[in-house]
């Protein structure tokens, strides 16, 4: 099997390609075998960007001091274990989401499409035209190491109406490959799953697929002889990890398996799961194993992922209540629609506190994980959704980004400082050569270690 220090090892068999997490074993072969030497085996660096609709209750939001980290806000307490990895950020705007000239407009649309690339969204009913996302930046960087240069996820169908003269593409994307062409997410686990795990860039063949779904084979029956040659090749500690990392993939497999309804495959005679749990807090945890083992095999650097589109008024019963989420963040201070917005907000961060428990888990070269390698960067468009403004922004970040991020502060920031100030400097701090994003006006001071 031959080494490429620039992309991770591939388990092959049948039309499956299943990619290695990093192994020191292999890592050792690759040092060898490039006049680079242990640079080219340095863990690179993934970004990920998620997208929440309709603003958060802000009160609970920030934490009260400037500088180390020490007590978290009700709304982030999930996060607390890993307090050293989180920044906070207060005072971020986005004056690229205002109407800035245009008759009216709701927000929700403007919100999501600024959130990266920190563009105004012009009005056309039909027509869209922003700019070109963070995400798309760096997947222009680093895109051609990796199998896909970016991965758009999402939970919600993307699927919405014009409103106030603004196209509802606004609504639903997050990530611009252009300025007029939104990057369209994927919301079906199982279409995912065999993406990144398939020959080629794209998808299985439809017989393989067919005949996997149909025996109810793993993955990773095509992969075993190609496993077994690895396990023979790397250290016991190595071993150690290749089996856990299988496990995980078997152990999400199984679950895509088991999730949601069936759907006929064209021109086959029996039904193929579709993949889309019923239970939506399934869905999400799903998507962020899939994100992390993305990362873990470098199949991507990377990534966004949109929990819903913007304005969705998703209800959470397992909350204890069925109010939809929109409505509720018209609260107008209504005490008992805040509880609700509570609630729903701090639901949202365990989410992300469980993607990134998974990152903290997997471990990289020289002691690093994988959460010390990259940078997650969560937020809305939309502070109060009530007023439906765009002015200090509920923006947090966990992750070190391969060392070059200061962590565990909450940086209270000038007021109205251009959120695109945050994003030109993530993107610097990952290697990218810009001086200049969206709206910025400069690299947030005191970012960078």
């Amino acid at each position: 099997m031959t080494m490429q220090p620039t992309r991770r090892t591939l388990l092959r068999g049948l039309g499956a390609a299943l990619a290695l997490p990093w192994m020191e074993s292999l890592a050792t072969v690759a040092r060898a075998a490039s006049p680079a030497g242990a640079a080219a085996v340095k863990p690179p660096v993934r970004m990920c960007f998620w997208y929440v609709p309709n603003g958060v209750h802000l009160p609970t939001w920030f934490p009260s001091r400037e500088g180390a980290l020490v007590d978290l806000p009700a709304t982030l307490e999930p996060l607390a274990f890993a307090r050293e990895y989180l920044n906070c950020y207060h005072g971020l705007t986005h004056n690229t989401a205002l109407t800035n000239g245009d008759t009216e407009g709701c927000g929700h649309g403007q919100g999501a499409a600024s959130f990266l690339t920190g563009a105004q969204a012009y009005k056309s009913q039909d027509a869209v035209r922003v700019d070109v996302s963070v995400d798309q930046v760096y997947a222009r960087h680093v895109g051609r190491q990796t199998r896909f240069p970016s991965l758009e996820l999402g939970c919600e169908s993307a699927r919405s109406g014009n409103a106030f003269g603004y196209s509802g593409a606004y609504k639903t994307h997050i990530s611009w490959r252009t300025p007029t062409s939104p990057a369209p997410y994927e919301m079906n686990p199982k279409a995912v799953f065999d993406r990144l795990f398939t020959e080629g860039t794209n998808s299985l063949t439809q017989s393989t697929v067919a005949d996997r779904d149909f025996y109810r084979k793993s993955m990773l029956d095509y992969v075993l002889d190609d496993a077994d040659r690895i396990r023979r090749r790397v250290s016991s500690t190595d071993r150690r990890k290749l089996d856990q990392y299988l496990t995980g993939v078997r152990e999400v497999e199984q679950r895509i398996q088991s999730a949601g309804a069936s759907v006929k495959l064209p021109g086959e005679g029996f039904a193929r799961p579709s993949g889309v749990p019923d239970d939506f807090d399934e869905h999400l945890r799903l998507m962020c194993d899939l994100m992390v083992l993305a990362f873990q095999t470098d199949s991507t650097r990377a990534s966004t992922f949109m929990l819903t589109k913007e304005a969705s008024d998703r209800n959470y019963p397992w909350l204890g209540f069925t109010d939809g989420h929109h409505e509720l963040s018209h609260h107008a201070k209504d005490a008992e629609k805040n509880r609700k917005l509570r609630a729903i907000d701090q639901y949202h961060i365990s989410i992300l506190a469980y993607m990134i428990e998974k990152m903290t888990m997997v471990e990289e070269a020289d002691g690093s994980t994988l959460l010390d390698n990259s940078v997650v960067l969560y937020g809305s468009g939309i502070s109060d959704g009530d007023l439906h403004n765009h002015v200090n922004l509920p923006v947090v970040t966990v992750g070190k980004g391969g060392g070059a991020l200061r962590t565990g502060r909450n940086f209270t920031c000038r007021p109205e400082t251009p959120m695109s100030n945050l994003l030109l400097s993530l993107l610097q701090q990952a290697g990218v050569a810009v001086d200049h994003f969206g709206d910025s006006t400069e690299p947030l001071p005191g970012l960078a270690v």
